[in-house]
């Protein structure tokens, strides 16, 4: 049994998923040390903020194929030495949304009516209303630095205050901003020039880290306020304390910091400042729907199959990322047939994808396709994590082609497999029915229509009276029982091939025995 490694607290009802299939043992509180001591020894990592799984960690983690993040930042994890050990990492990306949207809006409001000061000042004895007076938020404009998940739900609820809100995110569509009645900027110095309110809701990396300095806060109003329920870094902290101390800016409300834990800064001595101690995320409900969808991810990813948090894998994306995932089984499938009928398999791989299934990201089924050929040519495992290295490593070329129109099925999967020989190998699949039943289309260039099985017999033979009642007899001869078979054919009295899915694997010398009998020009046996 695969077993899992959870460092830090998670929801019970996380834990107890999990231990549905998995080991999971619960050791919190774990020094860096100790991790090193201990994982080698997992298949799955869950954790949150405070255990750092290093370049190191991942070096000695032996075992290790998933690590799964209780939250949204992945800040802790080297990304990179997991990639190239072909570990996913799978976040909760949502989970903290509406936690920290609100925790978001909480903090403008109470920098706006400096609500945390008039607190103090009321409990040490003193009523000054005067010393205390705000600003309202509506008729306002709010400027938001990325708009993404939170970015939305800070957006709906500033709109629900009749503010303006002002948006810069060069991935959110022009559209898609009107339809949340969101204005569109054209730069960060756009936003930070028109807003009474700048709201940060961008990870932290490279390219954001100190975005907020000397600079960017001269471009603000001296009326606005800052606030960041982001990331630490993301705002030059030493420049902030300049600008509020200076007056170059009227305000900040802080939720995250450079370095964390921090119970010292200067920023905590200014009367214009709001913090809170990385509380974003901290409610029960965010904190249980973390640890269930970081169990979830991770079981998944035990399972073989792709998360849709992965962070380092090809995660079907927008509009029909659900529907495309679910020919994500049926691809691998395909591309393991395609191997297993194929002499000589060449590097030039193309796969169509006809119908509805065109319209949408497929990022995911080309790498599924290409795990599926690839797991009869490679020894080490194969994940979605590394599928596309060790393919590029072996020189294949994938080729894709939508086409709109699926002829007699809603959609299609077509793979085309270049040969030694210089030929063409062939399969297509779909998915039918309510449940989405897999199915082979075509194989040998014959229509066959038959649910794939563990052991399938393929076969190429004339068209002629008695073939199907001789397969049946040698089948019979070796003990091998049939579970469902389908022919095809081109017309009558052309070559035919049969599909025969069987409930045993099929002896070399079957196969032997087939080829050589009148009649019958090809005989594979597949097994998935």
């Amino acid at each position: 049994m695969k077993r899992v490694l959870i460092t830090e607290a998670l929801a019970e009802s996380g834990v107890e998923l999990l231990r549905k299939d998995f080991e999971v043992d619960v050791l919190l509180g774990l020094s860096h040390e100790e991790l090193l001591e201990k994982i080698g020894e997992y298949d799955g990592l869950i954790i949150r903020s405070a255990t750092q799984v290093t370049a190191e960690v991942i070096e000695r983690a032996e075992s290790l194929k998933a690590v799964g993040r209780a939250g949204i930042g992945v800040d802790n994890i080297d990304i990179e030495a997991a990639t190239k050990r072909g570990i996913i990492v799978a976040n909760a990306p949502e989970s903290n949304t509406i936690a920290a949207g609100e925790h978001t809006l909480g903090l403008m409001l109470a920098a706006a009516r400096h609500i945390p000061a008039a607190y103090e000042s009321l409990r040490g004895g003193e009523w000054k209303r005067s010393k205390f007076k705000g600003v309202e938020v509506a008729g306002k404009t709010l400027g938001l630095i990325g708009l993404g998940h939170v970015g939305q739900i800070v957006a709906r609820g500033a709109l629900g205050m009749r503010m303006r809100v002002l948006a810069y995110d060069p991935y959110v569509s022009e559209d898609r901003m009107r339809d949340m009645n969101v204005g569109r900027a054209e730069t960060v110095d756009e936003v930070l020039a028109q807003s009474d309110f700048v709201s940060l809701h961008v990870p932290r990396n490279p390219q954001t880290t100190g975005m907020i300095n000397a600079e960017a806060l001269e471009r603000m109003k001296p009326s606005a306020y800052l606030i960041n329920v982001a990331r630490g870094g993301i705002v030059d902290e030493v420049d902030l304390y300049n600008a509020l101390k200076e007056g170059t800016i009227a305000g900040a409300a802080l939720d995250v910091f450079r370095e964390e834990p921090t119970t010292e800064s200067p920023l905590f001595a200014l009367p214009n400042v709001v913090v809170t101690p990385h509380l974003g995320a901290s409610t029960v409900e965010a904190q249980d729907r973390a640890g269930v969808t970081a169990a979830e991810q991770v079981g998944v990813a035990l399972r073989g199959q792709v998360p849709m948090n992965a962070i380092n894998a090809p995660v079907p994306v927008g509009e029909g990322a659900e529907f495309v995932a679910q020919f994500s089984e049926l691809c691998e499938t395909l591309g393991r047939v395609l191997y297993q009928l194929t002499d000589k398999p060449g590097s030039s791989l193309k796969i169509e994808y006809r119908g509805e299934i065109s319209g949408f990201d497929t990022r995911l089924l080309d790498v599924s396709v290409v795990k599926g050929l690839l797991s009869s040519m490679v020894h080490e495992p194969l994940n979605f994590v590394n599928t596309p290295a060790l393919a590029k490593e072996r020189g294949m070329k994938v080729e894709t082609a939508r086409i709109s129109d699926s002829s007699d099925y809603t959609n299609l999967v077509t793979l085309r497999l270049g040969a030694g020989d210089g030929g063409e190998s062939v399969v297509s699949g779909t998915l039918l029915g309510p449940r989405m039943q897999q199915r082979i289309i075509d194989a040998f260039g014959f229509t066959v229509d038959i649910v794939p099985q563990e052991y399938t017999l393929f076969i190429r033979n004339e068209d002629m009276p008695g073939m199907i009642g001789r397969i049946g007899t040698i089948l019979g001869e070796h003990g091998i029982n049939i579970g469902n078979m389908a022919v095809g054919r081109t017309a009558p009295g052309a070559p035919a091939a049969m599909a025969i899915t069987v409930d045993e694997p099929i002896p070399a010398e079957v196969l032997t025995t087939l080829r050589e009998m009148p009649g019958f020009t090809d005989a594979r046996a597949v097994t998935l």
